[in-house]
Parts: C-alpha cells; sequence; structure tokens
C-alpha cells in the first residue's frame, strides 16, 4: 500500500473508493458550508454523500455509510461525532482512523480519504490517524502479486480550503509507517543485528547524522552491563546504535537543549529464564515499538529540525541458554550502580537504564525522553489509546501532552514519586533489585523510577513514555510514538 498526499478535485472524483470523513454537522439541516463538498466532488457525489451523511448516526466513535456512485467508484462516507470528550484529542483521530480501518480500502487500487477538519492544525492527527489504520506488511500467499493500492489523503477545512500537510509532517507520517513495518516484522528477520543494520542505513541517509554500533563484548568496555546481560546468550549479539545530528563544537553556538532519545527495542522477549507461559509470549516481537519510535521521530527532527540532537537505540534479544542472564545475578550499570536481578522478564528496564545514563553522563545531553513497551500494567493505568508518561520535568510532561493532543498519539501523566516508589526495589545485596515487591502498587511509576535512578543526580531533564498498548494494536504495530516525540521535542527546543 502506498501512501500519497494533497489530492486535488481531480482525484477525488476519479477515485476507485472515495472515503469521505466529516462532523455529523456537515450533513445536518443547516450546513454552515452548504457548497462546500459539492466544490469539492461535483454535484453527483456530493448530492449522494449528503443522503449517506443524513441517514448514518455518528454514536460516540463514528460509523460509516457506503453506495456506489456514478460509474461504478465506490463511495464510503464516515460521520464523525461533532464533539469529543475533554481529554480526548479535538481533531477526532480515533474516530479517523476507526472508519478508515472499517471502509475497506485495501482492495481498492486507487482510493482517496478525504477529511474535513474543523482547523488546519488537525491535518496532522488526520493523516496519523489515517496513516495508521492502513498496515501495509503482509506474508499471506499471493499478496505480493496483488495490485498496489495507493491511498491519496486530503484534508479540507470545512468551507473546503485545502489543509495541506507539510513536508516535515509528510515525512514525519513516513517516519510511522516505517515503525509500524518494523514493528510488524517477524523476530527471526528483524533480530538486534537486522534492526540496527536497517536503522543505520536510514540514519545515514539524512545529511550531517553520524553513527556508531557498539556490539556484544563492546558494551562491556562502554559500561553498559545491563544491555549486555540481557541480550549476552542470544544467537545475534546486542548492541546500541547511537547517532548525532546538529552538535557544535564545545556545545558553542547551539540553539535549544540538546535532546536525546532513548529507546528500547527487545526484538524479541521470551522472557528469559523466568520463561513467558503460552499466550503471554505470542506478539513480543512487538517489545521493540519504542525503539521504532524514536527512530522515527530521529529522522524526522534530523532532517528538518535544526537543533541539537541525539539518538540511543538499545537493541537486544532476551532469550534463553546457557549463557543467560541468571536470577541472583548482580549485575553493575552504566550508572555505576548494582542491581540484583529478581526477574529477567522486567529486562526492557535494564536497557533503558544504561540507554538514559549513557545519554546523560556521556552525550551530555540536556533532556532525556525515553520511550518503551515497557510494561503490561500500562494497559491496565492508561488504556491503548493512552500513553503513559512520567518525569521529572513539568515542561516535558506538558510538552508530550500537549503533544499527543496535536498528533492523536495521546498520552496521560502518571506520578513521579521516588520517595515513594524506590523501596519497592530494595535490595540486601545490591542497591537495587530490578522488580518490585508489590506488583499492586503503580508498577508503571515504579518502572520508570528505576529507569530515572539512573540518571538522578545528573541534572538532566528526564521523560518517559510507556506506549506498549498503543503501539501494537489488533496483532499489528501502530507507528505510535513517531509524531509524539517529534512534536514534544519540537515544543523543547523551541
Amino acid at each position: 500500500m502506498k501512501l500519497t498526499f494533497a489530492a486535488d478535485r481531480r482525484a477525488l472524483t476519479s477515485a476507485d473508493h472515495l472515503l469521505l470523513l466529516a462532523p455529523a454537522a456537515t450533513f445536518g439541516p443547516r450546513p454552515k458550508h452548504p457548497g462546500a463538498l459539492s466544490r469539492l466532488c461535483g454535484e453527483q457525489l456530493a448530492e449522494l454523500a449528503m443522503r449517506l451523511g443524513k441517514a448514518t448516526s455518528p454514536g460516540l466513535l463514528g460509523s460509516c455509510g457506503t453506495s456506489l456512485g456514478a460509474g461504478g467508484q465506490r463511495l464510503t462516507v464516515g460521520v464523525l461525532p461533532d464533539r469529543v470528550s475533554r481529554h480526548a484529542t479535538p481533531s477526532r483521530a480515533e474516530s479517523v482512523r476507526k472508519l478508515t480501518a472499517q471502509a475497506g480500502l485495501a482492495s481498492a487500487g486507487k482510493a482517496v480519504v478525504l477529511v474535513l477538519v474543523d482547523d488546519a492544525s488537525h491535518a496532522l492527527a488526520a493523516g496519523n490517524a489515517v496513516s495508521r489504520a492502513l498496515s501495509e506488511l503482509s506474508y499471506k500467499t499471493g499478496a505480493k502479486a496483488k495490485t498496489t493500492t495507493t491511498v491519496a489523503i486530503a484534508c479540507h477545512t470545512p468551507d473546503g480550503v485545502a489543509a495541506p500537510l507539510s513536508a516535515e509532517a509528510r515525512d514525519v507520517l513516513a517516519r510511522g509507517r516505517e515503525a509500524m513495518r518494523f514493528v510488524d516484522t517477524p523476530p527471526t528477520e528483524l533480530d538486534p543485528a537486522a534492526f540496527s543494520t536497517a536503522a543505520r542505513k536510514l540514519l545515514r541517509a539524512v545529511p550531517g547524522v553520524k553513527v556508531q554500533e557498539i556490539v556484544g563484548p563492546g558494551l562491556l568496555a562502554k559500561k553498559l552491563g545491563g544491555v549486555h546481560a540481557v541480550g549476552r546468550c542470544a544467537l545475534s549479539a546486542p548492541r546500541v546504535v547511537v547517532a548525532t545530528a546538529h552538535q557544535s563544537a564545545a556545545g558553542k553556538g547551539k540553539k535549544g537543549p540538546h535532546v536525546a532519545l532513548v529507546g528500547k527495542g527487545i526484538t524479541y522477549d521470551t522472557g528469559g529464564l523466568h520463561l513467558k507461559a503460552r499466550g503471554a509470549m505470542e506478539t513480543m516481537k512487538a517489545d521493540m515499538g519504542g525503539g521504532a519510535a524514536v527512530l522515527g521521530a530521529f529522522l524526522a527532527l534530523a532532517r528538518h529540525h535544526k537543533r541539537p540532537l541525539s539518538l540511543v537505540l538499545c537493541l537486544a534479544e532476551n532469550a534463553i541458554g546457557p549463557a543467560a542472564y541468571k536470577p541472583d545475578d548482580v549485575l553493575t550499570m552504566h550508572s555505576g550502580k548494582t542491581v540484583e536481578i529478581n526477574n529477567t522478564d522486567a529486562e526492557g528496564r535494564l536497557l533503558l537504564a544504561d540507554g538514559c545514563s549513557y545519554a546523560a553522563r556521556v552525550l551530555k545531553a540536556d533532556v532525556v525522553l525515553d520511550a518503551a513497551t515497557l510494561t503490561g500494567a500500562q494497559g491496565v493505568a492508561t488504556g491503548d489509546h493512552f500513553a503513559a508518561v512520567v518525569s521529572n520535568d513539568d515542561s516535558i510532561e506538558r510538552a508530550l501532552c500537549d503533544a499527543g493532543r496535536d498528533t492523536g498519539d495521546l498520552c496521560w501523566p502518571l506520578p513521579f514519586a521516588p520517595e515513594f516508589f524506590r523501596s519497592e526495589f530494595a535490595s540486601p545485596l545490591a542497591d537495587m533489585r530490578n522488580s518490585v515487591k508489590n506488583r499492586s502498587n503503580a508498577q508503571v511509576s515504579c518502572a520508570a523510577e528505576f529507569v530515572h535512578w539512573h540518571v538522578d543526580g545528573t541534572g538532566v531533564r528526564w521523560g518517559h513514555v510507556d506506549l506498549a498498548s498503543p503501539a501494537f494494536r489488533g496483532d499489528r504495530g501502530t507507528g505510535f510514538g513517531v509524531a509524539l516525540l517529534h512534536g514534544a521535542v519540537r515544543r523543547l527546543q523551541g
């Protein structure tokens, strides 16, 4: 499936399948701009769309009606609710995603999604939602032989004025689709080495980006003991990919704070020696969703936003074997702190702790943002639609939540309180254990605090995004987090 943008009227009327997404008021008895649809689609399609829209009740999340137009063109009208709740995004992004997924565009040779947005600023969220609804990776027999479906996205305000996506916004959507493909790729095809190779190829295609890779025993030489331990027994060695962009000598003349993006890239999670049960291990190819998100955000920012930026991509497969790290092992982390292992399935925080410490202490970042499919508890706490945010800084928390509303990658803040949560990791032997005593005590905040503990004292401003549920829905990658992190960094750096 190929995604394109900025369809003109000719493209709208010549598409094999036109999906029109508009608020219910568009089809009401007193529409504010009664001639807008006719100018966009032509009289015949507009009349048919009005009939379908009037006959369709939106409910809470919207619904669709479908008919055939002249010449066999398929027309689907998605009626969006006029109002959203105060914690949703005014762009109605989830409704756009849901109705796009239901419209059956994959069977069309040439499709157009026309979204009427209340404000031109909603175009990015609408485009992000349409993209998220259209997965493209398939291993089904004969799938590659089918004609490629082209889906063009066109956003207009209710009066018919175009709301085009900027080149940067289009790149954000493209990076989100790359993240979707990474998450959907089978784990034997996307092991740490393959993920690193693909990431470095993408990074080196962006002018001015410098890339290095730290692999296997080299991790110990760089004091990245957590990453090394988690992945050391897998066939593909653990590694950390480090990229920098727009760095100036000794920090002179830099614009805005130096932001580092850190991602958990567990390409498959068996649970380690605390082996996951059947039903819990399936879909663990998605445990690198945070890594895919930070990679995509970095690529879009490095190309379009000339501010000091770093990427730390921590890659490992949590496998089992004679060399696997064990319960009761004590690891020395990059921070210098020691961790007694009491749960080998709490491995992602070991990667993030090393990655965030490296970003703060070696790369000297002012702001560190990490993203990870870190806890199942995130889905319990904030659900499928909201990622969880934990931060030691009000401005970072606000930047992430505001970016979420603007992009449709919604998130919600959870408590940051080391004095309440750090004691959950008490160890009689080491500085801490890696898993909590009480699994009912704010697990998302506790897991985040484990990561924060390893940058505490550096003075870094830190934000954590747990996107376990939003990054993988309906057994498919969503690309969640790319637009969110891109938007947040934009706000933090100006």
